[in-house]
């Protein structure tokens, strides 16, 4: 899905886009920016893409370069692209932020612009200063994540464990901690529940369930160690036992 349109015109201000589109692509996603000299295909019907593809937005960043209502013929031609994308994105009810690109870029005027485009010049605007490429980017970034709701890959990843991995919210751990209600399996290594939890090291199965007798610790498998409370608590083995519970021999 493309969450974010972005708006330019060739020759000022394209090469900008570009490096938003980079930027955004690199943070969210390929997918998630579209910018039309990238998302359009060679043979597709570029009217049917370019409103499929805005439609689809949740906002759209105009790129206004420092000639950009200079062309004042084409911001009235109701054609040109650029003007049919703005106004679609009101139609549509999709927020527009314009990017004033550069510093000797102004702020949009109404005096300078044709009554259907006016109420741009009422739209709160994001400066990308040349002299501060990196942190503009960045602030623009931010921009977008907060509107849209979007994540950073890197973050998605970091969030999305591969396939047979262990996570824990343990905090930071040297080797693997594992915490959780129940255990079944093959559980090897060393397993951790709370402070003053069980502590289990070795092969075999626990399960902690009130339906089970004496606190509803069942041990099955073929041994582990087993440690509850404090240093002045219990010591359990099991070896080679299967499916005993604890206060089976009481």
């Amino acid at each position: 899905m493309t969450d974010v349109f972005i708006n330019y015109r060739t020759g000022d201000g394209d090469k900008t886009a570009a490096l938003i589109d980079h930027e955004l692509s690199r943070r969210f996603g390929r997918d998630r920016a579209f910018r039309a000299s990238k998302s359009i295909s060679p043979g597709s019907a570029y009217p049917d893409a370019l409103l499929t593809g805005l439609r689809r937005c949740s906002v759209l960043l105009a790129v206004i370069g420092p000639d950009w209502t200079n062309f004042q013929a084409r911001l009235r031609d109701p054609e040109d692209w650029v003007r049919k994308e703005i106004l679609e994105a009101f139609t549509c009810g999709i927020p527009v932020v314009p990017v004033l690109d550069g510093r000797k870029t102004d702020r949009l005027n109404k005096a300078d612009l044709p009554d259907e485009l006016a109420r741009l010049a009422d739209l709160q605007s994001i400066r990308l200063d040349g002299h501060d490429t990196e942190a503009g980017l960045k602030r623009l970034g931010d921009l977008v994540a907060e509107m849209t709701g979007l994540h950073d890959v890197d973050r998605d990843a970091a969030a999305s464990p591969a396939p047979g991995s262990v996570t824990n919210s343990t905090g930071d751990v040297i080797g693997t901690a594992v915490q959780s209600r129940d255990f079944t399996g093959d559980v090897g290594g060393t397993v951790i529940k709370g402070s003053n939890g069980p502590i289990h090291t070795g092969r075999g199965n626990i399960y902690q369930d009130s339906r089970h007798v004496s606190g509803g610790r069942h041990f099955s498998g073929d041994g582990m160690t087993y440690f509850e409370g404090d240093h002045h608590g219990d010591i359990r083995h099991r070896f080679g036992e299967s499916d005993r519970r604890e206060g089976d021999d009481e």
